[in-house]
């Protein structure tokens, strides 16, 4: 398992280093990866049908208001949001044919995760919920109410990418931001469907869910025990990721 971006990374790379991971497990260059990832700052990640919508370059400004840093990601979908309170997750593999078995990763990382956060004492549910922010039919949800992990895919050629984000924490910062960032989209959005964990369970910090994840990422890989500290990125990853940069800098689009 990989972690974060680099100390003072900007949230672009962050994105890019996902993108870069893919393209490498693709090319056979790494084998299969999981990163778990804690955002260096309040992140908007749009998807790549939202910045053809008529009212991103409002919506990119609206995130900057809110001291959110507007980027693209790799996978499909529409605009999510992210604070260092969260934790995203990468899974990148190798397939030969990636386009099969695309619901079937959706279904078990769902059960997986809504697996973790009841070890974590929340009635954790699969399931789309009423105005959810990038609604997906296997978005894992508190109560049936309230959305706390949210999933999308990206295909290459004989790889492929499901990101992931955990809403820890700062569900009213999250909630407040993706308000007008959907209003600028004109896209449904509910804010009363945003959660967070610790809004289900008092107290709970990032480090007990990462190594709650950590723990079920290992089990499912055939470990007991998940192997030592995360490691961090590799300079060939974070080379690449530079050059693929362009591509996710909301800035750039903007012009």
């Amino acid at each position: 398992m990989v972690g974060s971006a680099p100390a003072g990374s900007e949230p672009a790379l962050e994105v890019a280093i996902a993108h870069a991971l893919v393209r490498r497990v693709s090319r056979a260059e790494v084998g299969s990866v999981v990163r778990l990832h804690r955002p260096s700052a309040p992140t908007v990640a749009f998807g790549r049908s939202d910045v053809r919508r008529p009212g991103f370059a409002g919506a990119a400004r609206a995130a900057r208001g809110h001291g959110f840093e507007p980027v693209v990601r790799a996978p499909g979908g529409h605009a999510v949001a992210y604070t260092p309170e969260s934790l995203v997750i990468d899974l990148a593999r190798p397939h030969q044919r990636p386009y099969e078995e695309m619901l079937a990763r959706f279904v078990d990382f769902g059960e997986l995760m809504a697996g973790v956060l009841r070890q974590l004492g929340v009635d954790a549910r699969v399931g789309e919920v009423p105005g959810e922010y990038c609604r997906g039919e296997y978005s894992v949800n508190a109560r049936g109410v309230a959305k706390l992990v949210g999933t999308a895919q990206r295909v290459v050629r004989d790889a492929w990418l499901l990101s992931a984000v955990v809403q820890v924490a700062d569900a009213t910062d999250v909630r407040e931001v993706l308000r007008d960032v959907y209003g600028c989209l004109e896209l449904p959005f509910a804010a009363g469907s945003v959660g967070s964990v610790r809004d289900e369970v008092d107290d709970i910090g990032l480090d007990r869910v990462e190594g709650t994840v950590r723990e079920a990422f290992a089990a499912a890989m055939g470990n007991e025990r998940p192997s030592g500290e995360l490691q961090p990125i590799d300079s060939e990853t974070l080379s690449l990721a530079r050059e693929l940069l362009p591509d996710h800098v909301a800035g750039d689009r903007l012009r």
